[in-house]
């Protein structure tokens, strides 16, 4: 016996919707720091630092070049980690 999958099997597509909630996060986390810190200096730019690359997630995924990279183990290793950095950027700020 091989221990290749059968051909009718589907693939593994679950890290897909995490890369989006991930995104959606970011995303969100960014438009809501806007809000509530509005009049402060820089506000803008603070919050866009979390809120575009949130918004950068959600578009690659539905890129089918673009998935291809973002299933590899060292790529979901970095996002997630930029990913935890940014929400404590997001949370401190």
């Amino acid at each position: 016996m091989s221990n290749s999958q059968p051909s009718n099997q589907v693939p593994d597509t679950n890290w897909i919707n995490n890369y989006r909630m991930g995104g959606y996060l970011l995303f969100a986390c960014g438009l809501i720091n806007l809000r509530y810190q509005w009049g402060q200096p820089n506000i803008a730019a603070h919050s866009a630092l979390i809120f575009i690359p949130g918004a950068l997630i959600i578009g690659t995924t539905f890129i089918p070049a673009a998935l291809k990279v973002l299933a590899r183990r060292e790529v979901k290793f970095l996002l997630g980690a930029l990913g935890i950095l940014l929400i404590a950027y997001a949370f401190k700020n």
